[in-house]
């Protein structure tokens, strides 16, 4: 566990290192998305939303960090349990209505630590999470 006194958070630099990678992500696979990277409370440290994104990917860009921010796990793994009658049934009307429980959305960790998170959408969800892990791998997180 990591000592709270000494609380790591992604830096600007990281975060905008972030968003090239996805940008470049995405590209490859000829997409074009919107990103967003959050702090450890869920503030938007950078967004970018590509020429041609669908115009609704940024506002779920955005949520999706901060669903992977707030509790520390990949959006996507919320999926099976949110359905109706599963355990997790009615989760996504918690935080605002913020919550989103497809793939896209992943928490930043250095060390042993919770830094932030990078929310990608404007592709399947599968590709989505495909961006936002390649930008992590990129930015060595």
């Amino acid at each position: 566990m990591s000592d709270p006194l000494s609380v790591q958070e992604v830096s600007l630099v990281q975060a905008l290192a972030l968003l090239a990678a996805v940008r470049e992500e995405a590209g490859r696979q000829g997409l074009a998305v919107a990103a967003a990277v959050a702090d450890r409370g869920g503030h938007v440290i950078a967004s970018a939303r590509m020429d041609g994104s669908p115009l609704g990917a940024m506002v779920l860009a955005l949520d999706k960090a901060y669903t992977a921010v707030l509790w520390q796990t990949p959006t996507g793994e919320f999926m099976e349990s949110t359905q109706p009658g599963a355990a997790d049934w009615g989760f996504t009307s918690t935080s605002g209505g913020r919550i989103v429980v497809y793939a896209g959305g992943l928490p930043l960790f250095a060390g042993d630590g919770l830094i932030g998170a990078l929310g990608v959408s404007g592709g399947t969800g599968e590709q989505d999470e495909a961006c936002a892990k390649a930008a992590i791998a990129a930015a060595g997180l």
